[in-house]
């Protein structure tokens, strides 16, 4: 059998080839096809290796050239400033919450709903805006809300201490009726205490209306979620939309020093980007998120988590949480996401957060990519902070205004915060939010961190994985598929995160 990779072979076949044609020219010629024809088969060969393995590209083939580089040192790919700072086009998309004319105005009622607010400022915030509809539904009057002291900061602000309450009630008198407190002859009159059904439809609250038949005085134990986010009535969409962003003004002393903080941002260095570094000792204790902490973090908010009792999950495995997306990015994996995108290490950076957990220790990975960071507490003088000291629900509200102005905003987790800042950007003109595939992420970094990654396909990579997550107009998702029952009411995309199309809508001057 002739064994057609011998040397004897190749030849006996290039001797009779070459037999044909005798000249010097020919053989030359002949030697010059071989020669292109060989290349050219080498280049289909790898070509086709290449589609065969698509991650490949971002494979290092030279990762042992690469053993003594640290991830600080990543070349950053250069990107346009447009591309880094400007806003996702937005179709002529503008903000639209007056009533229909089909809506009428509020009567007074002799029937007061009370609510206690519960959760953080954001929480708080969204879930009054739920009550204020909930209160034009059932024809009632609603006191002005009680505000959460017993959440994990124990803020003991009241309502006018975080919001303009005049400004609140003037602004919705055309929707509902809504006073500061009871009637001196209510105060000690038997209420009905409810905790509403959360993500419930209008039906259901003007079902509850039969709670009028024997109280004058109706209790929401609860604020959040109490609402569906689909298939409400438009007018009852909108009314959310100018409880939320016309309505809900903060007070005049927070208002006034967010936006001389602002200010100051701007002379700084004119653009910023907000970062809202969800990397608090609280957050990382719910989600169980302990990569990059020591043994002894690790086990202080393990007990956090044990020790706090409406928190139901007590064991969960950090490992899976974090591959599965359920975890805050890290600062250091904030650097690196950052730099991947094409923010040069010149960024401002304003830290929208409360006290990060380990301080300094865990910030230095940030710090060392972009030097410019700075807090409130860096950007106000200590006479400025000290009438919101031991406020952590006014301090938070100074960096929901700064979040908002900012030029781009940046949260290293879906929270409460994320989602109500994204919102309102979207209804201010879409301004440019960039939303971590936290998931898709950790990935990438695991492989960054076992020199599995080139270092110049990780900016390619990233910015690739994140195209459409800038905040670009798009209609709200609806519930995942496969999910049954009031569950899928849950994984629905949160009205307040996303408010198109009900309270935002289409110029036609534009789309002619």
């Amino acid at each position: 059998m002739v064994n057609r990779g011998s040397s004897h072979y190749r030849n006996s076949i290039t001797g009779r080839f070459f037999s044909r044609k005798s000249s010097p020219f020919a053989i030359t010629f002949q030697i010059f096809c071989i020669f292109a024809f060989s290349i050219f088969v080498f280049l289909v060969y790898t070509r086709n290796s290449l589609e065969d393995e698509p991650i490949q590209p971002f494979l290092s083939k030279q990762s042992q050239s690469h053993q003594n580089k640290k991830a600080d040192q990543l070349p950053t790919q250069h990107v346009p400033d447009g591309q880094l700072w400007d806003a996702p086009f937005s179709y002529g998309l503008h903000p639209c919450i007056k009533p229909t004319a089909q809506y009428k105005a509020a009567v007074d009622s002799e029937r007061y709903v009370t609510v206690r607010s519960n959760g953080g400022l954001n929480q708080m915030r969204t879930g009054i805006s739920d009550m204020v509809a909930v209160a034009r539904i059932m024809n009632a009057t609603l006191v002005i809300p009680q505000l959460d002291k017993r959440s994990f900061w124990h803020d003991s602000s009241v309502f006018s201490d975080i919001f303009d309450e005049l400004h609140f009630i003037e602004t919705l008198k055309g929707d509902i009726r809504i006073v500061k407190e009871l009637p001196k002859a209510l105060e000690t009159a038997p209420r009905a205490r409810k905790h509403f059904t959360s993500w419930s439809s209008v039906g259901y609250y003007e079902e509850m209306t039969q709670l009028w038949k024997d109280y004058q005085v109706l209790h929401v134990a609860k604020s959040d979620s109490r609402l569906a986010n689909n298939d409400l009535p438009l007018d009852i969409q909108r009314l959310r939309c100018r409880a939320l962003y016309q309505a809900l003004r903060f007070a005049p002393p927070i208002e006034s020093l967010g936006k001389r903080l602002v200010e100051r941002l701007r002379s700084r260095g004119e653009r910023y980007i907000a970062l809202h570094l969800r990397y608090e000792k609280d957050m990382l204790s719910f989600t169980g998120c302990t990569y990059g902490l020591t043994d002894s973090e690790s086990e202080e908010l393990r007990i956090m988590r044990e020790n706090t009792n409406h928190w139901k999950v007590k064991r969960i495995n950090s490992t899976e949480q974090r591959e599965g997306g359920f975890c805050p990015l890290t600062p250091k994996e904030v650097g690196i996401f950052l730099r991947a995108l094409g923010y040069p290490p010149s960024t401002l950076i304003y830290i929208a957060a409360g006290e990060i957990y380990g301080g300094d220790t865990h910030l230095l990975e940030l710090k060392s990519r972009f030097p410019d960071v700075v807090f409130k507490e860096t950007l106000a003088t200590k006479k400025e902070l000290k009438a919101f000291a031991n406020h952590a629900s006014q301090t938070a509200a100074l960096d929901y205004i700064i979040s908002i102005e900012s030029d781009v905003f940046v949260p290293s987790y879906s929270g409460n915060m994320a989602r109500a800042v994204e919102g309102h950007r979207r209804f201010l003109g879409y301004r440019k939010t960039i939303s971590p595939d936290r998931k898709g992420l950790v990935e990438i970094f695991d492989m960054l961190e076992n020199r599995q990654l080139e270092e110049t396909a990780l900016s390619h990579l990233v910015q690739r994985m994140h195209e459409n997550r800038q905040g670009a107009p798009r209609k709200r998702k609806g519930p995942l598929p496969g999910v049954r029952g009031r569950g899928r009411f849950r994984t629905e995309e949160s009205f307040y995160e996303n408010p198109y199309p009900e309270c935002i809508c289409t110029s036609k001057r534009h789309l002619q």
